[in-house]
């Protein structure tokens, strides 16, 4: 029948019903499908792709700085060029040179003297003889007329020579006729003839026409006579009528003046010079009549007047250098750029020789040969052009030092090739800015030839890394942090924390600071102080390795930083006092300097100045870390819902406004307070415990008392209120200290930690006392009802730390120690267990994770302290009386 068909599906079928148990893999696959931890996960990445994204994690980092010593020499990936700067300066400087310099152009003096030499042309083409209003214009091109008077007789000028035509005033001033003017005469009377001869020809026709008219104009011409004897100026002359001499004027020969053979007597009667002078008239008066030929008609005058134009176009355009005024090392001492003053867009290059005022009249002379032809326009229209032209260039320095910035500019860098394989620096020697600037170059150029494939490699590898370190950290919190794990807060800020220290420890970590070890251990004592030194220790740890990984530093720097956050961490303790972190910091930063020699020793670098220099600013912000950390500790706190030793001292001053109220209040509670403070500090540090937060939370977690004082046993002096009111009310006024407690607690702003110990001390206990009574009440009454023992009981929650757990058990212990007749050790050891069984009992350290190991010591601290304050004392005798 084992056999039967029935029996055997029967047995499969139970055993399939068996579920095997999930394996690794499974249970893996089963956990990361649920929410939350896929919300965990999701930080996670997040935070890894910023750190990839703030890393440029696709792009290998620069692993050189200053005063670095590779133990090897460092040779050329890649070809590559580097900037020379020595050539590059002195092809600029000869860029700079080379620049034309920019000089302004003053257009209006030579318009006003182009302008004027028309004008002055006009006044002498309008005068057909040299009267007194064309002789100033005429002396202007003609200056060697005014030394005529000059150079006559003084009987001449006296009236006593033949009548010359008067002279302006200003020609006496005028310089008188130099060898130029008498070579220019001379040239220009061969090239007249022309014009001579038809003016000699108006002249003789002039002259007969007079001396037929009036017989008495050719003696006067001839010797200066009037027809009646008289001279004009009055005085008689040889053939006038003298003393004794017949009054017809005759001779006293008989002879006939008129008779030519008496014509050589007249001229012999001429003052001396008188020749020359008329002659000098007339070669004044012919050269006029010569230059005025030319430009005596209206299209004359302007055919001449668009001949000037033309030839002053260069000396408007280019104008004149009267010297060049830029030095050798200011630019081109051949070509310079003209603009008309106030226009400096409009630029014209000219040659220097072309301008400087000497080349200037030259060419200026050349021109007006061109344009007015041979005659003798060209030649004293120049002369009275040299006379005034001087220099209208002036140096623009502003135009010329932009020339020569859009040259620099314009100039090209000039660069070093090196080839593969080149060495770029020598093993076992410092690195100076020389070097590390090649190197850098090199680096460049390799990470600029590198493609898509090598850059995605390296950014998933070192993802890959960032996933790794967030695994074992998370492991390392699910065995040992729970709280911290389950808290998606918590893990949002460790992440966070971690992220922002890599971030500073990259921006800080410059050529000159070096500074990323003050980011790195700041963040190590965040930790340390908000969760746990384990736990900073990792964290540090991992990282230090990210920070040296994305700074492309080495082995002996990652030790340097390790071993500075262990240092820093593991002395940190219980911080009490600010000084405190000092000591820390020096100890640190003694650890951070010997580490960093050894490890820098190992790799082969030399024991120098350089290391024991670097070795120093690694000490200086280990100590500076530490004492920057001093000033961000409030705010540490705050934002970590932490609570260190030192805040925990400033709020247990006894001077605190709100213990200041419990002890005017209620000083029976206050007393209370004290004694639960001792026993209870002492029982936390015998479990490792803080002992200070017990302390501290002791002072206040009566405080709620002091609102209604004279119902409770301690501040009660004879009268017990209680007595008139039913169990129920009497629970209800004892069980409201804690919620009013809370409240006061909060009005005073203390720390969450000090109020969570006001809520749980009493956890959810049972008032005995009140239940007890009201028990007895109603089973003596026929028709009372059965009591409800939650109505009994605090409202929780309880304790959920160790603190809170040993503050309940003393608070307990105190309270009930006072009711010993005798308190002797064993009765004080009996109460104490029997007090701590019934919690451990009733649950009320389920949810605070305290051992039953820790629950004996705890016992025995507090059978310690109270028997020290109940102690037997000795009974003395009765006094006697005398």
């Amino acid at each position: 029948m084992n056999n039967a068909p029935g029996v055997q599906r029967r047995r499969v079928k139970r055993g399939s019903s068996v579920e095997a148990p999930q394996g690794f893999w499974s249970e893996l696959v089963e956990t990361a499908s649920r929410g939350d931890v896929l919300l965990r996960l999701a930080v996670c990445l997040a935070s890894g792709l910023v750190l990839l994204v703030a890393m440029q994690g696709w792009a290998e980092p620069f692993p050189f700085r200053v005063g670095m010593v590779p133990p090897r020499g460092v040779a050329a990936r890649v070809p590559f060029e580097k900037p020379d700067a020595e050539r590059t300066r002195a092809a600029r400087e000869r860029a700079t040179a080379q620049v034309r310099v920019v000089y302004s152009q003053h257009r209006a003096p030579i318009v006003r003297m182009r302008d004027g030499l028309k004008n002055r042309l006009a006044e002498i083409a309008a005068a057909e003889s040299l009267t007194a209003s064309s002789r100033a214009a005429w002396l202007e091109f003609a200056p060697e007329a005014a030394a005529i008077i000059d150079r006559l007789p003084s009987a001449t000028r006296t009236g006593r020579g033949p009548p010359v035509a008067p002279e302006p005033p200003e020609m006496s001033a005028l310089p008188p006729k130099d060898a130029a003017g008498k070579e220019a005469a001379g040239k220009t009377a061969s090239a007249e003839a022309s014009a001579e001869k038809d003016i000699a020809a108006k002249e003789n026709a002039a002259k007969d026409t007079a001396t037929k008219d009036d017989p008495a104009r050719t003696d006067a011409a001839g010797d200066g006579a009037s027809k009646d004897g008289v001279a004009k100026d009055g005085v008689a002359t040889e053939g006038g009528p003298q003393d004794g001499d017949p009054k017809d004027g005759a001779p006293k020969d008989g002879s006939d003046p008129k008779r030519k053979g008496d014509k050589a007597a007249v001229v012999e009667q001429k003052p001396a010079g008188a020749d020359e002078a008329d002659k000098a008239v007339a070669e004044a008066e012919q050269a006029y009549q010569r230059f005025r030929a030319r430009i005596t008609s209206k299209d004359r005058l302007l055919e001449c007047e668009k001949g000037i134009d033309r030839a002053f176009a260069d000396l408007e355009t280019a104008g004149v250098l009267e010297k060049i005024q830029h030095g050798i090392d200011e630019g081109s001492q051949t070509e310079i750029d003209v603009h008309p003053l106030g226009n400096s867009t409009e630029s014209t290059r000219v040659q220097v020789a072309d301008v400087l005022l000497g080349e200037a009249k030259v060419r200026l002379k050349q021109r007006l040969d061109e344009e007015l032809g041979e005659g003798p326009v060209a030649p004293r229209v120049f002369s009275w052009i040299e006379q005034r032209l001087s220099g209208t260039l002036e140096i623009d320095r502003d135009a010329t030092a932009k020339a020569k910035k859009e040259a620099v500019e314009k100039t090209p860098q000039q660069f070093v090739r090196y080839a593969a394989g080149d060495l770029l620096a020598d093993a076992g020697t410092a690195l100076g800015p020389d070097d590390i600037a090649v190197l850098q170059r090199e680096h460049g150029e390799y990470l600029r030839q590198q493609d898509a494939r090598q850059r995605i490699g390296r950014a998933l590898s070192l993802f890959g890394l960032f996933v790794a370190l967030f695994a074992l950290s998370g492991l390392y919190l699910h065995r040992h942090h729970r709280d911290v794990l389950d808290d998606l807060r918590q893990v949002g800020t460790i992440a966070g924390l971690a992220v922002l220290t890599t971030v500073l420890c990259l921006l800080s970590a410059g050529d000159t600071w070096r500074a990323e070890i003050v980011p790195l251990l700041v963040f190590a004592m965040t930790v340390a102080i908000a969760f746990d030194a384990d736990l900073a220790l990792l964290l540090a740890a991992e990282v230090a390795l990210v920070v040296v990984v994305g700074l492309g530093l080495g082995l002996a720097d990652y030790v340097t930083l390790a071993a500075a956050s262990a240092a820093m961490i593991f002395s940190m303790g219980r911080i009490r006092s600010r000084s405190r972190l000092v000591y820390v910091g020096l100890w640190a930063a003694a650890v951070a300097i010997l580490t960093q020699v050894g490890a820098s020793l190992l790799a082969e670098r030399p024991f120098d100045g350089q290391l024991l220099y670097e070795a120093g600013r690694t000490g200086v912000w280990t100590l500076l870390a530490a004492s920057l950390m001093t000033s961000l500790l409030p705010f540490i706190e705050r934002s970590c819902g932490v609570l260190t030793d030192l805040s925990l001292l400033e709020v247990g001053d006894v001077a605190h406004p709100l213990l200041q109220e419990l002890v005017r209040r209620a000083p029976g509670t206050y007393n209370h307070s004290i004694n639960v403070a001792s026993i209870g500090e002492a029982a936390a540090e015998a479990i490792g415990a803080r002992g200070l937060l017990v302390r501290v939370g002791a002072y206040f977690h009566d405080v709620g008392k002091m609102l209604k004082p004279s119902y409770f046993i301690e501040n009660q002096s004879q009268e017990n209120r209680h007595e008139s009111l039913v169990p129920a009310m009497s629970t209800l006024i004892i069980v409201a200290h804690v919620k009013e407690g809370v409240e006061l607690a909060r009005q005073h702003n203390l720390p969450q930690p000090i109020v969570d110990i006001i809520a749980e001390h009493h956890g959810t206990t049972l008032v005995e006392y009140f239940y007890r009574r009201a028990t007895e009440l109603s089973q003596a009454d026929p028709n009372g009802t059965e009591i409800d023992e939650q109505s009994f009981r605090y409202p929780g929650p309880k304790p959920s730390s160790r603190e809170s757990a040993v503050l309940m058990l003393a608070d307990a212990v105190e309270s009930a120690g006072r009711a010993l007749t005798e308190p002797t050790p064993a009765r004080i050891a009996g109460l104490v267990h029997e007090l701590a069984m019934k919690r451990l009992l009733d649950g009320q350290f389920d949810e605070c994770g305290l051992t039953l190991e820790e629950l004996q010591i705890i016992e025995s601290s507090l059978v310690k302290s109270l028997t020290a304050v109940y102690h037997g004392r000795v009974k003395y005798p009765d006094q006697r009386t005398a």
